[in-house]
């Protein structure tokens, strides 16, 4: 078998994967949307079933990063239109924690199997862990579960590029931008993994988030969508700052989700205006008869770190474990 037929049958096995995995889950994203990227630079890719739409988005998503410093990663996707945009969507990143939706999906999903619903307790500790980001609760329900069942539901997600952290570090868990908007496509949308009541209990929570916690993609979103959002940011010697985005927006007669995740960032705040900077574009592209005064928060936002919480439990020094190396499932490390 010639070179040229050994790369074609590998990227063919990789497409059946992707589409097997897809129809498990009953959520059905682009294959952009789990393809890793193999250019030496990376660049936007976009494409939808709306005229021009997605050549407007690549131009905008690409002017709002130029020049921005740290590695970023960007999932869109638009439900109607079947619109999806990618950068590095297969770049690896210690979660921080937006790794709490995961968490509470994981539940609800186990839950599911024996039809019970969550304790009043479970409740508690997953309002304190969505809406405040409290590491406690995390820790609590993290333990609860165990590594075997969050396993079990990123199997049933189709997300077994992400890694549950080890040892109780769940903020260290590792996460790409693909698998991170097909759990955003499992909350949002109809599916055999997740219940509609799960759903909606999810993106309940997360339209709930304490006031200081909701910068990141709801930048520039229309005042008449449903926000649901969630974040995540770490510090660590590697790689600085980790800071991340997850955001669903409804209400509007086109649902569309945003994920953003960077690292590399020398402060907090360089994290949170280039994901903002992202956001605002892909915002104003969807919603093209909004006004700015129709737009969230127009203006750059400036978010203060706060001491608590830290984002990983238990509490890791500055020097943990280096990062991985980027690969997608059934990929080796280049």
């Amino acid at each position: 078998m010639t070179a040229r037929a050994v790369r074609t049958t590998r990227k063919n096995r990789i497409a059946r994967g992707v589409t097997a995995a897809a129809l498990a889950t009953g959520v059905l994203l682009p294959l952009a949307a789990a393809t890793p990227a193999t250019a030496a630079a990376p660049q936007v890719a976009c494409s939808s079933n709306k005229a021009g739409l997605a050549t407007k988005l690549k131009n905008d998503i690409t002017a709002a990063l130029r020049g921005r410093p740290g590695t970023v990663s960007v999932a869109v996707y638009e439900h109607s239109s079947r619109t999806y945009c990618s950068l590095r969507a297969w770049n690896s990143y210690d979660s921080a924690s937006i790794v709490k939706v995961t968490v509470l999906a994981a539940l609800l999903w186990d839950a599911q199997k024996t039809n019970r619903a969550l304790t009043a307790r479970e409740r508690d500790l997953v309002t304190a862990m969505i809406t405040k980001s409290d590491n406690n609760a995390t820790t609590t329900l993290w333990k609860q579960l165990g590594v075997g069942k969050i396993n079990g539901f990123l199997k049933a997600a189709g997300m077994t590029g992400t890694k549950p952290g080890a040892n109780g570090y769940w903020g260290l868990t590792r996460i790409n931008a693909s698998e991170q908007s097909k759990l955003l496509g499992t909350i949002t949308l109809r599916n055999n993994v997740l219940k509609d009541s799960s759903r909606a209990y999810i993106l309940d929570r997360m339209a709930a988030v304490v006031s200081g916690q909701r910068w990141g993609t709801p930048a520039g979103a229309p005042a008449r969508s449903k926000v649901h959002v969630k974040n995540g940011w770490l510090s660590r010697a590697t790689n600085g700052w980790r800071v991340h985005s997850l955001g669903a927006f409804t209400g509007l007669g086109h649902d569309y989700t945003i994920t953003v995740l960077t690292h590399g960032n020398q402060n907090m705040q360089q994290g949170v205006d280039t994901i903002q900077a992202v956001s605002r574009a892909v915002h104003r592209d969807l919603n093209p008869a909004a006004t700015s005064s129709t737009l969230r928060e127009s203006a750059p936002q400036v978010v203060v770190p706060p001491a608590v919480p830290q984002e990983v439990m238990p509490p890791l020094p500055e020097n943990g474990p280096a990062d991985g190396p980027q690969r997608a499932p059934g990929t080796t490390a280049r």
